[in-house]
């Protein structure tokens, strides 16, 4: 029998771009159309070849137990581990505290990032490992990939000087096999080759290659980040528009003005509003003579009389006769 594929999705970090929502809760779990980001994140994962066997590996940090309860909740048929990162010491570091569960293939996404990708191709992959890229304009606030004539990866870089090599690293690599993953990291960590306090992937990445590894780059459709409240708003738009609303059954169902691509949940009761383009309504929320587009409202949150744009509001929050953009954690109160 196959070794599992070992899906390593790293999620230690505090969160701090996504504040005021990040004080109560993981980024991870902040609702974006359909689902949570690591919702969409486990989904892209149902890509994988069905006869492929797999266990996550979950490593938490700040409010991690709420992923433990997400995942008991929503995905209680997967083997998942889950293993702590106390110190913020970058992403080498975090790969390094499940070495006791490695082994065999491995496959590394970040539950930040959404990429449009199908994994199927794992199940038939001759190289030794692959990092998916995207083709940007300006790579210089990104890490790339840079190839050599064959196509090989010959290394990654860090925040080029140049823009020549276009090829941004999105996030999601993967290993025949990882434990020569874990020898590079304990290379890298013996030469303490680390930027600002962290062990980045990447500089392990490079020893591997200069010891011989064969990686070639995989091209993703479209790469998306929930970082920033900016960016979870595009997010939102992207997948609202790629397969993720409801819009017609929520029209029906509500008999409003909606302007799609939209999702309302179904328990969500809304009236005497103008919604959409480009808006998710969590479970329970309840919305009543307001105008609400491009914005996200998760569960539970009650808006009235309210004109809204360009707005991220966390669960329970109260909003009433507010006009314009508002960015607001849970559980609390925004009146005019």
């Amino acid at each position: 029998m196959n070794p599992a594929l070992k899906i390593v999705i790293p999620m230690a970090g505090f969160g701090t771009r996504m504040r005021p929502h990040t004080w109560s809760k993981p980024k991870q779990l902040i609702q974006i159309a359909n689902s949570t980001m690591l919702g969409h994140v486990l989904d892209m994962l149902g890509t994988l070849p069905a006869e492929m066997p797999r266990e996550l590996i979950f490593i938490l940090g700040y409010l991690g137990e709420q992923v433990q309860e997400y995942m008991a909740r929503e995905y209680p048929g997967l083997h998942v581990h889950y293993v702590w990162q106390r110190e913020m010491r970058g992403q080498s570091h975090a790969i390094y505290q499940c070495k006791h569960l490695l082994g065999g293939p491995m496959l590394m996404v970040f539950a930040d990032t959404y990429v449009d990708t199908d994994l199927g191709f794992l199940a038939d992959e001759g190289a030794e490992a692959v990092a998916w890229t995207k083709e940007v304009p300006d790579p210089r606030r990104l890490g790339v990939a840079v190839l050599d004539p064959h196509g090989w990866v010959r290394g990654l870089v860090e925040k080029p000087a140049t823009t020549e090599n276009k090829l941004a690293v999105v996030g999601c690599y993967y290993f025949a096999d990882s434990l020569a993953l874990l020898a590079a990291i304990e290379e890298q960590m013996r030469r303490d080759v680390q930027l600002r306090g962290e062990y980045f992937l990447a500089d392990a990445v490079n020893i591997m290659l200069a010891r011989g590894l064969r990686m070639r780059v995989q091209p993703v459709g479209a790469w998306l980040d929930a970082g920033t409240p900016e960016a979870t708003l595009g997010m939102n738009r992207w997948l609202l528009e790629h397969g993720r609303g409801n819009t017609s059954e929520a029209a029906q169902r509500l008999g409003i003005s909606i302007t799609g691509p939209v999702w309302i949940d179904p328990s969500a009761r809304v009236e005497a509003s103008v919604i959409g383009p480009h808006v998710t309504i969590g479970a329970g929320c309840r919305v009543r003579g307001s105008v609400i587009r491009n914005s996200i409202l998760e569960a539970e949150s009650v808006v009235e009389g309210a004109i809204l744009r360009d707005s991220l509001v966390g669960r329970r929050v109260k909003v009433r006769g507010v006009r314009g953009i508002i960015n607001v954690g849970d559980d609390a109160v925004v009146t005019s």
